[in-house]
């Protein structure tokens, strides 16, 4: 308990306190696009910029979110869906990542970092881009929530009425990108990739209707990442590691039947 309340781990935590649930709640809307493996393509391309930038000199979260920027625009203009070319992204980035190491005497110890989650060394730039996040999320969710599930159900709808609907793809795809390169760099490429599929896997089986599935879907990943930093520090292991694991014992969640029948 003395650890928890250190003022050293205050500002991590804060981070983190926002920035898992807004990984869950973008985790909801990618599986409803069936792009949920576009998590860990997007996290792994930011720590590609994280460690380009670490080649130039340059702070990691800056190389990370340029990388993201590049990539929404990349997809969202391209039109594409499905999970195939972020298979194809995600693996071009874990080489990249890894060849672009050996061209810095730490680049190692940094790639290392950005996969096993530096969340107790983040500073006041992690926290200050999860608030401006969860400010975004309020703002632009509510006005890209009915286009999404339009582009979902009725694929055809913004094609028949003439109208455009590609920018509400660019548009989300930005902000997800951003949102997982900042968690990325916080809590590692694999964490913020269980954050993202895990709790919207478990609440898009247990919970009855859509905003249920957004809430629980968040509270699953409070939640965790509430034991997450407790139990890390207590037993003095890395946060990343010790949140996935955690997460995966929390996927058990989908043994429960569900309510009226399981949702196919």
């Amino acid at each position: 308990m003395e650890l928890l309340l250190d003022p050293m781990f205050r500002m991590p935590f804060f981070s983190g306190l926002l920035l898992a649930p807004l990984a869950a709640l973008l985790g909801v809307y990618l599986r409803l696009r069936t792009e949920w493996l576009a998590a860990l393509a997007y996290t792994q391309l930011a720590a590609a910029g994280g460690m380009l930038a670490v080649v130039l000199h340059l702070p990691v979260l800056a190389g990370a979110i340029t990388a993201a920027v590049l990539t929404a625009g990349v997809k969202g203009l391209s039109g594409r869906s499905g999970n195939d070319h972020f298979a194809l992204a995600f693996l071009l980035a874990w080489g990249l990542t890894l060849l672009l190491a050996g061209f810095s005497h730490h680049g190692h110890h940094v790639g290392a970092a950005l996969l096993d989650g530096q969340l107790y060394f983040t500073g006041q730039a992690h926290l200050t881009a999860g608030l401006v996040l969860t400010l975004a999320m309020i703002l632009l969710l509510p006005w890209l929530h009915r286009p999404l599930l339009l582009a979902r159900l009725y694929p055809d709808h913004f094609g028949l009425n003439q109208q455009r609907g590609w920018h509400y793809s660019v548009m989300f795809d930005l902000l997800a990108v951003l949102t997982l390169a900042v968690c990325a760099t916080a809590f590692g490429v694999m964490a913020t990739f269980a954050l993202v599929f895990v709790p919207p896997w478990v609440a898009w089986h247990l919970a009855v209707g859509w905003r249920q599935s957004l809430l629980l879907a968040m509270l699953l990943a409070l939640g965790a990442y509430l034991a997450a930093f407790a139990l890390a520090i207590a037993v003095d292991q890395p946060f990343g590691p010790v949140l996935v694991v955690l997460l995966g014992l929390l996927a058990m969640l989908r043994l429960v039947p569900r309510r009226g029948g399981r949702r196919k």
